[in-house]
């Protein structure tokens, strides 16, 4: 695989279509029983290990994490991989909205002027490595971006549907429940290419909850037919559509202190990046025309990344071997099962390339591989998690540039947890430990920032226990070695 999906792809299987016809929900349950069929012998060995306390997972967490952690491994690692068109399709799917959850959908319209699309260009050239191989960045089209507004729904039952009103009277209603200003810009994960905010409501939901917000999930342009720079256009468009409505929305305007960019894995990577072009904008004291006034770009509150992806070339050691990770599903990308892809009508890409996300003269742009910026200084405050897992080294080696750039940062490793733990293994004390701190810390980024105090710790998976850690010493190599090693094919 190009990078790594988040948990939802394999968890979206148990998910039915909003609106299926009895033929297809008929044949993708015989899909999904005939897929669960023949993962019996796995999991019984896993569980016949964990049981006899002879796998590592087994010394701290409990058995049905362990079975979901190794069929999530299993389904990541297909014998024969579909289409990347079909993977996509699948996890893209829309799903009933039933629930405690309130959802409104809004579309942003093209603005009627290029400028935020050209200040974004100015940024990506400005970054492009001035040793590197030239070539010719795509500039992307504009096209409508969708987001969910999503809230917490305190009096529906749990297979109560939507009423059926307007958008704009879903909004008003779920603000009515809305106690606090927060407001979180989500991006979800799935490397780019998968995944959906429908896939992400359960946890954008929990959210919306415990901050006693409220929630806009965009459904950004995935890879690879949109690649590099379109995702990140798209979440620039979003976040100015919070903050100066466009003349069609319900929505009023959302003051830059009440906003948090929230995201999981690619998703985490997408709020990096546009963290870091704000940064770079504001550096140049940029104005950005939109709707006919010029507009002031300012950050948000705060930023809160659970397991962000970092480093899309994937160049730092855990990524390198063969064998998998004893806590972690993510599969380590394999020429000869990229190779097995069957060819479809959006990959491989024309012309070729070797990542679905990006261009390959731009892998290392510190607007993809954030790990190659030079600085993050005048960040707001950043909330990390990661787990031990694939990217728990690229994690940590952002948090000791974050810390070293003076960023206000709260970082939390959680002792044996696989990529993005939280979101779907919602039972474990760990998972219900994670997303409290995560919501605490957007409350507080919100409510007051001054109260953040910067920490990093390690919580033991068993106890719950917090063990501090020193910041600078998460890993051994320098930020410097480790962006040699990036550079390094």
């Amino acid at each position: 695989m190009d990078g790594p999906p988040s948990p939802t792809v394999a968890s979206a299987a148990i998910v039915s279509p909003s609106s299926p016809s009895h033929a297809a929900q008929l044949a993708s349950n015989l899909r999904l029983l005939f897929l669960f069929l023949s993962k019996i012998p796995l999991l019984t060995q896993v569980a016949i290990l964990h049981v006899l306390q002879l796998s590592e997972p087994s010394k701290y967490i409990d058995l049905r994490s362990n079975l979901v952690v190794s069929l999530i491994r299993s389904i990541l690692t297909p014998a024969n991989p579909r289409p990347i068109s079909s993977v996509q399709k699948f996890t893209t799917r829309d799903t009933a909205i039933k629930g405690k959850i309130w959802i409104s959908l809004y579309v942003t319209p093209p603005p009627p002027e290029t400028d935020i699309r050209d200040a974004l260009m100015k940024v990506v050239e400005s970054m492009r490595d001035p040793s590197a191989k030239e070539g010719i960045t795509r500039i992307p089209p504009f096209a409508h971006v969708e987001a969910e507004w999503t809230g917490y729904r305190a009096a529906a039952s749990k297979r109560e549907s939507l009423p059926n009103i307007s958008e704009a009277a879903k909004y008003n209603e779920m603000v009515k429940e809305c106690q606090e200003p927060t407001t979180v810009l989500y991006l979800h994960g799935g490397a780019y290419y998968l995944c959906d905010p429908a896939t992400h409501r359960r946890p954008v939901r929990k959210l919306a909850q415990l901050t006693k917000g409220r929630c806009y999930s965009v459904r950004y342009r995935l890879a690879p037919q949109n690649p590099f720079p379109t995702a990140l256009l798209d979440a620039l468009v979003s976040y100015f559509t919070l903050l100066y409505p466009p003349p069609d929305a319900f929505h009023e305007a959302v003051k830059p202190e009440h906003i948090v960019f929230a995201g999981d894995s690619a998703g985490g990577n997408l709020c990096l990046a546009l963290l870091q072009l704000l940064l770079q904008l504001r550096r140049t004291n940029s104005r950005i025309e939109w709707y006919g006034e010029q507009r002031a770009v300012p950050l948000p509150a705060g930023v809160a990344c659970v397991s962000p992806w970092l480093d899309i070339t994937h160049s730092t050691p855990p990524w390198h071997g063969e064998d998998p990770h004893p806590f972690d599903y993510l599969p380590k990308p394999r020429p000869e099962a990229m190779a097995k892809i069957p060819p479809c009508s959006i990959w491989p890409a024309s012309p070729p390339r070797k990542r679905f996300y990006v261009d390959d003269d731009l892998a290392t742009h510190p607007l993809v591989t954030l790990l190659m910026n030079r600085t993050w200084e005048g960040s707001p405050p950043v909330w990390m998690c990661t787990g031990w897992e694939l990217l728990a080294y690229e994690d940590k080696a952002l948090a000791m540039q974050l810390a070293a750039d003076g960023v206000p940062l709260v970082f939390e490793e959680y002792e044996a947890m696989s990529h993005c733990f939280a979101l779907f293994l919602e039972r474990l004390p760990a998972s219900q430990r994670c997303l409290e701190s995560w919501a605490s810390f957007i409350r507080s980024a919100v409510e007051d920032p001054t109260s953040i105090e910067a920490r990093a710790t390690t919580i033991k998976a068993r106890t719950l226990e917090e063990v501090p850690l020193r910041v600078e010493e998460l890993l051994e190599e320098s930020l410097e070695e480790i962006q040699a090693a990036i550079y390094t094919p």
